[in-house]
Order: C-alpha cells, then sequence, then structure tokens
C-alpha cells in the first residue's frame, strides 16, 4: 500500500536497535571506506548513538558511551585504529596536494590527531613551503600564472588574498604573487 507523502514526512526512520555487537559492526565497516582517527571514529560512533537515544528515550547513553571507549580501546590493540599511520597518510597526501603546514595541522586538530604525533611527522618530512604555494597558484592560475599582466596586477589583492586563505604565511604570498614570471619557481 502507498503512502501519502503527509504520511511520508511525519514518520521518521525507525533505527534498528543499538547494542555493543550492532556499534562494533558499525565501526568495523566505517573502517572498511575510511581511514580514521581514535577520535574521528569516536564522533562517529557518538552520532549514532544519539541518534538512537533521541529516538529511543529508555536506551541508555552512558552504557553505549562505554561501549564505544571498548571498541576504540579494542580496535586499537588489533592495529585497525593507529592515529600516526593515519596522519602520516594524511599529511603526506596533503604535502602531494600543496597544502600549507598551517592547513594540514589544522585539519589533523579537526580529526582528534595529537599535535606531539604531527609535529613528529612533519620534521621528518620535507617540503618547500615556497614551492607549494607556486604549485597552489599554478592550478589556480593567479599571480605569475594569469594569462597577461593587466588582469595579473588588476587582481594582485585577490591573488595575495586567495594565497593567505589557503593557509600560507603573507611573505611567501608576496613573494609568489610578485615574481616577474613562471621561470622564477622552475
Amino acid at each position: 500500500m502507498f503512502k501519502t507523502e503527509e504520511q511520508t514526512r511525519t514518520t521518521p526512520k525507525k533505527l534498528r536497535k543499538m547494542t555493543k555487537n550492532r556499534l562494533q559492526n558499525i565501526a568495523l565497516y566505517y573502517l572498511e571506506r575510511f581511514d580514521s582517527s581514535a577520535a574521528n571514529l569516536r564522533q562517529v560512533l557518538k552520532r549514532r548513538v544519539f541518534d538512537y537515544a533521541r529516538q529511543t528515550p529508555d536506551f541508555d547513553s552512558a552504557e553505549a558511551e562505554n561501549w564505544i571507549n571498548d571498541i576504540i580501546f579494542r580496535f586499537e590493540e588489533l592495529g585497525y585504529l593507529n592515529d600516526s599511520r593515519y596522519a602520516s597518510f594524511k599529511i603526506d597526501d596533503y604535502l602531494l596536494a600543496g597544502k600549507p603546514e598551517r592547513y594540514i595541522r589544522q585539519k589533523m586538530q579537526q580529526k582528534g590527531v595529537s599535535e606531539k604525533v604531527v609535529d613528529e611527522i612533519l620534521n621528518n618530512r620535507e617540503f618547500d613551503e615556497e614551492a607549494m604555494a607556486a604549485r597552489f597558484a599554478a592550478k589556480k592560475r593567479i599571480g605569475p600564472y594569469r594569462a597577461d599582466e593587466a588582469s595579473r596586477l588588476e587582481n594582485r589583492q585577490k591573488d595575495l588574498a586567495t594565497l593567505v586563505r589557503a593557509g600560507f604565511g603573507y611573505d611567501i604570498a608576496k613573494k609568489i604573487v610578485g615574481a616577474e614570471n613562471i621561470d622564477d619557481f622552475a
């Protein structure tokens, strides 16, 4: 039997019963699809528990919190979760994409990776922020990578702002935008 439009709007999707085993399966399925830090996985699981608890008033959220802690601990023991491995892969991806150090640190903080781990990884990587800024400028076709000199001069402030918003320092942005030609970075 078909539901009317009003019936479909007012009935929320009924969630399956939340158990420790179900929560563990949710976590495993998430980790199959995405690499994650422990803090990020904790947030994902908490969101699922919160959604279920909102629909089921008699559900014990404190018990679910203990389940989450047990799952995170077990997954770390088994090697499914490893913040330094996760951060290493993500930082390498960001460096290859030409992302500045400030951007990388912010993203790792959002994912719950400790500053100590990020510092250790960044200190072991060699990267030239100026070359990354030049790569970013080439990708966005700003600064010396604009088509003609007139548009380059007209958009100088805009190009500086774009580089600074991307996370590059003002001095580096000035150097990139002020470069005479593309060959200065070769």
